[in-house]
């Protein structure tokens, strides 16, 4: 005979099931970061195959995405991850973090290379790709940091960072292959170390999930690091790249392109 619950007493059932549920909804979130880090690893395909086109076309193809992707960074930190952060904490705990943030990839651009070329000429990187290829695979990690921060505010702002990622990692990715190629590869080595090079994605994904998932405190911490790489890499690389390669009168349309990446984060973040 079934025992009945004491008054105040939550039955059995009604827990398991709660339990359940809970267990459910961290699978599916899991599924969700999972799947889109494996969407922002194939950015370096995409790059790869971008530079297979005309030069002319590769240039155009440049100019858009970059302005894109710097608009889309902006709008991830500004309107999603930096809000939700000082929500969970202290809004000076939160700056102070991204503040670290942005001297840490400073310092880590300056001594492994972690960076946004898109000049296969650049003086730099042409004399060790391999580094080239070790500090992009950082980098790919943190983005997979970067995408399970989106998700921790929601699955549609998750879909939009993984958008941020995908639309950054094209433009860097072209001009990753591009470097490695003149320094001597063939086309099908350097086509198959770049996409080593963004695997680490998914553990960088799979690793941030986990220290959120046990520990909640954590969240607020991710967000801020994950909102200071965006910005570090919107204002110190892309957008003095599109000053340095946007063509006479076209200021207009990297305006527009660049309100266009903003406006599909807020159209995202909208969705929550």
């Amino acid at each position: 005979m079934e025992k009945e619950p004491l008054k105040g007493e939550r039955p059995d059932r009604f827990c398991s099931c709660r339990h359940l549920n809970l267990e459910k909804d961290g699978m599916m979130l899991l599924i969700w970061i999972i799947l889109f880090s494996l969407i922002g690893s194939i950015g370096s395909l995409i790059g790869s195959a971008i530079l297979l086109l005309r030069e002319k076309w590769t240039q155009r193809v440049m100019f858009c995405l970059i302005s894109f992707a710097a608009g889309t960074l902006l709008g991830a930190a500004f309107l999603g991850m930096l809000p939700k952060a000082m929500t969970k904490t202290k809004p000076s705990t939160v700056l102070i973090f991204v503040l670290i943030g942005i001297v840490l990839f400073s310092v880590l651009e300056k001594f492994l290379i972690w960076y946004h070329c898109h000049d296969e000429k650049c003086e730099v990187h042409s004399a060790a790709p391999y580094l080239i290829l070790f500090g992009d695979a950082f980098h790919n990690f943190m983005d997979g940091v970067v995408i399970t921060a989106g998700f921790l505010i929601s699955v549609p702002f998750g879909i939009a960072t993984s958008l941020a990622v995908v639309a950054h990692e094209v433009p860097q990715e072209i001009g990753d292959f591009a470097i490695l190629l003149h320094g001597g590869m063939s086309k099908k080595k350097a086509f198959v170390y770049n996409f080593l090079s963004a695997l680490p994605t998914i553990p960088g994904a799979l690793i941030a999930y986990g220290f959120s998932y046990y520990v909640d405190k954590v969240t607020p911490f991710i967000l801020a690091l994950a909102a200071s790489s965006f910005l570090y890499i919107a204002i110190a690389d892309l957008i003095p790249e599109i000053h340095h390669k946007t063509p006479p009168g076209r200021g207009f349309y990297q305006i527009i392109l660049m309100g266009i990446g903003i406006g599909v984060i807020a159209f995202f973040r909208m969705m929550h």
